[in-house]
């Protein structure tokens, strides 16, 4: 009995199959997938336990509720474009993840009582520099060059 045809073989492209350039074999965006989909969550979360403080009298956090369910699905649509190798979708979660390490060292910078916890650290300094670091480079800008992010680019249909 030949074990051939119980051999995994990837998805992806290689040279030799249908003369298509071979993709970055690099999982950097599929990791920095999940880191933005665990922020996502973690968005998600805050935005949901706003809405009782609404319920008891304070109407304006229907809408801090809301933003974080938007910036949820934000980051949810961005992390889809990367695992796509979108140009679009690397720009501005690079754009979004320096907002959010920019907005999260002003919250320890300034004392309004912001929690200093090592969770508090971890999802809002840690995680976004973490998708950062994933995306930056020559190599990552390579892998979302225009010829990767487009599936019908290399087949010409």
């Amino acid at each position: 009995m030949s074990d051939r045809g119980l051999r995994w073989r990837s998805a992806r492209p290689t040279a030799s199959r249908g003369g298509r350039p071979p993709l970055d074999p690099s999982s950097r965006p599929e990791a920095a997938f999940v880191l933005l989909l665990m922020q996502s969550t973690f968005w998600f979360s805050a935005g949901l336990s706003a809405f009782p403080f609404a319920l008891a009298g304070e109407p304006w956090m229907v809408a801090l509720g809301t933003a974080s369910w938007v910036l949820a699905g934000l980051a949810c649509l961005l992390a889809i474009g990367l695992v796509r190798r979108s140009r679009r979708s690397r720009r501005w979660t690079l754009a979004l993840e320096g907002t959010c390490l920019g907005g999260s060292a002003l919250l320890l910078l300034i004392p309004i009582g912001a929690n200093r916890g090592p969770v508090s650290l971890m999802v809002n300094i840690a995680l976004p520099f973490a998708v950062i670091a994933l995306l930056r480079g020559k190599k990552m800008r390579a892998a979302f060059s225009s010829a990767y992010s487009s599936p019908t680019a290399s087949t010409g249909g």
